[in-house]
């Protein structure tokens, strides 16, 4: 696992924080061992968690560190970032109110708009101006700096986002306003240093989305090194490649994404390891559930949206919503069960934790139904309580009216319906990302991953027609183990209006940097094209048949394409990567198919056909070659795997568990 050659002695550790649970995983480069644990995470300071997490390892003194962070998406989401102005040309104060005067609810006569992260009394205007060809035709007028300088110091401002008309095509005035804004101490972001690209809301948008939450990152990564005192320490970016944390604290726009990202890059891992390279990424975790699509190469878009905010910067395409295991359960004033958004989280978490939830959660729904056995959560090391679940359900049954399945209680008939509910918004978004992108999901596996995703995932796969579903016995902490599979990755942008290109010389020193030997890093180029008069484009690789791939993604995205209508380039970007060595997984010749040694017991189990007994297995005893029939459950120590009575699993070389999706459920 080394970038530049370092010591054969070093451990790795990939940490990523999620909503519920912490993880981490270890990777010794000496005796390629992986170990792997879980503690709850700490919401209120997610620094704890971490440094709570590290205690439990023997300090070593090549000890390496690669963190995917939430600090950056909580900002945002709990607008909880640093006190921010932006400056931009005079008679542009208003660009973040005005928007794109886009409606996301077409019908909905007062739709909610999250203000912007800059109040307008905040956004400044400074005399300049350059035109499109980078020509100036206002000179900056330095003499107004002054009287702002004073107002963002009276108004306690710590951070200030510069975002200047067409200085993506000139940045001189914008580069003296930064640095002089620098020299006064503030924290300051330009736009021609973050994202060098037209299109004025994006750009502005995403210069103060960067200028907000850096400033957080930065003391968090800071108390971060000075604690854990690490040898090298890289942040996971939402592209799913990693940048050292001394540039991650100036790019924190950089680093929204990271941990979703960290499992996408370990399923494409995991699943090239054994022989897949067009999967759906399918993460669910306590809080949420994240989807993608991999084929071959990871999918990236400059078209992302946080809590409202719009950010260019390259980001892995995957799609979220809002269920997970700690989804909660609600009734509407029409008397309908809801589930999801709102999440218990970690704290208190789902009721059968025992840590204060009254309001049950789908995790406690397959308590509820036997899907989930309460002695063998977390390898037996946190005991379930299912008679405080089965009393939430009874609450939450007070409050509508609800009919008993055929042999069902009505807390199974509940716990059933919330499972349904939960699978039918997670399908959802599978369809977003392979069917709306023109993409046939029955030609994919489904790679299942994240604590609860082995509970869900035959079922998601059967209403897909999905053949496969993998599961790795490392599913329930994949974001922490793809953060050390992730490889050094710095992306650049320019528009073409601009006279030349990024300078090849900069991109070399970045990457040295990153502490990148410069024989394993590679340049890629990529354009941004569309058809003449459109307004959105589509990224093609650059090569001397992009013309023709570019007419053959647009048909395969929007389902036709005119080869005879005239297209342009609208941008150029460079990705430079540089390439690392990934934990070694290893692996077990196949053996005998009887599954016999990891049998545990029989348990009652509630399936849509009604309770029956169904065989427990553990996962730590089952062996490549095991196969078993469904139902059954496969009870991993940090994972579940809940499969149907016409499903059949068959374990790999690498322990994967491999299911062949029936395609009926009784």
């Amino acid at each position: 696992m080394s970038t530049s050659g370092q010591s054969s002695q070093n451990v790795w550790v990939g940490i990523d924080i999620g909503g519920t649970f912490t993880d981490f995983v270890i990777y010794s480069s000496s005796d390629q061992s992986l170990q792997r644990f879980k503690i709850l995470s700490t919401p209120a300071d997610p620094a704890e968690a971490v440094l709570q997490g590290l205690a439990q390892l023997p300090h070593h003194p090549g000890r390496h560190v690669v963190h995917g962070s939430t600090v950056a998406t909580n900002a945002i989401l709990e607008r909880k970032g640093a006190r921010t102005a932006l400056i931009t040309t005079k008679g542009f104060r208003d660009v973040l109110h005005i928007g794109r005067q886009n409606r996301p609810e077409l019908y909905d006569l007062f739709p909610v708009i999250s203000p912007p992260l800059v109040p307008r009394e905040w956004s400044f205007e400074i005399s300049e101006r350059v035109d499109c060809k980078g020509n100036i035709l206002t000179p900056l007028q330095d003499q107004g700096l002054p009287p702002i300088l004073e107002m963002l110091r009276n108004d306690g401002i710590q951070s200030v986002a510069v975002s200047l008309l067409f200085s993506f095509v000139n940045p001189t005035h914008e580069q003296w306003l930064t640095k002089r804004l620098r020299d006064e101490g503030f924290f300051v972001t330009g736009s021609s240093e973050i994202l060098p690209e037209f299109r004025e809301y994006e750009r502005t948008s995403t210069t103060v989305v960067n200028a907000y939450v850096s400033p957080v990152l930065d003391t968090y990564l800071g108390r971060l090194e000075r604690e854990m005192k690490p040898t090298e320490f890289h942040i996971v970016q939402s592209n799913g490649g990693r940048i050292s944390v001394a540039q991650a604290r100036g790019h924190g726009v950089r680093s929204i994404l990271s941990g979703p990202a960290g499992g996408v890059v370990g399923a494409r891992y995991l699943a090239g390891l054994a022989g897949f390279t067009r999967i759906l990424t399918y993460d669910m975790g306590g809080t949420s559930t994240d989807v993608a699509l991999v084929h071959e190469a990871i999918h990236v878009t400059t078209e992302a949206t946080v809590g409202g905010n719009p950010i260019r910067v390259p980001v892995i395409d995957m799609h979220t919503v809002g269920a997970g295991g700690g989804s909660l359960a609600t009734v509407d004033a029409g008397g309908n069960l809801r589930v999801g958004p709102q999440s218990a989280g970690a704290q208190p978490g789902p009721v059968c934790y025992g840590r204060g939830g009254i309001i049950p959660t789908v995790t406690d729904a397959h308590v509820v139904l036997g899907r989930l056995p309460i002695d063998g959560f977390l390898g037996g090391r946190m005991r379930l309580n299912v008679e405080a679940a089965q009393q939430a359900f009874d609450e939450v049954s007070r409050q509508m009216v609800l009919a008993p399945r055929s042999g069902l209680d009505v807390r199974q008939t509940l716990a059933l319906g919330m499972i349904q509910i939960a699978n039918v918004h997670m399908e959802r978004a599978l369809r977003v990302i392979s069917v709306e992108r023109g993409e046939d999901p029955r030609e994919t596996v489904l790679v299942a991953f994240g604590g609860a995703g082995g509970l869900h995932a035959c079922d998601l796969a059967r209403a897909l027609g999905i053949p496969h579903v993998l599961v790795s016995p490392m599913a329930a902490t994949l974001s922490a183990l793809g953060m050390l599979a992730a490889e050094v990755q710095l992306d650049y942008v320019q528009t073409v209006m601009l006279p030349g290109n990024t300078p090849f010389e900069i991109i070399e020193q970045d990457l040295q940097r990153e502490g990148v030997d410069p024989d394993l890093w590679v340049l890629s180029r990529t354009v941004d094209v569309r058809y003449v008069g459109q307004s959105f484009d589509l990224a093609v690789p650059l090569t001397s048949m992009f013309c023709e791939e570019f007419h053959r993604i647009h048909h395969a995205r929007y389902g036709y394409s005119q080869p005879e209508t005239p297209i342009e380039i609208v941008n150029v970007r460079v990705r430079a990567v540089g390439h690392v060595t990934p934990p070694t997984i290893p692996t077990r010749p196949l053996g005998s198919a009887d599954p016999t040694a990891a049998q545990w017991e029989d348990r009652p189990v509630v399936l849509p056909q009604g309770i029956q007994p169904v065989p427990h297995y553990w996962g730590a005893r089952l062996r490549p070659g095991h196969e078993v029939n469904g139902p059954a459950i496969l009870v991993l120590d940090d994972t579940t795997i809940y499969l149907g009575p016409t499903d059949h699993a068959e374990v790999d070389t690498y322990s994967n568990i491999l299911i062949q999706v029936g395609v009926t459920d009784g």
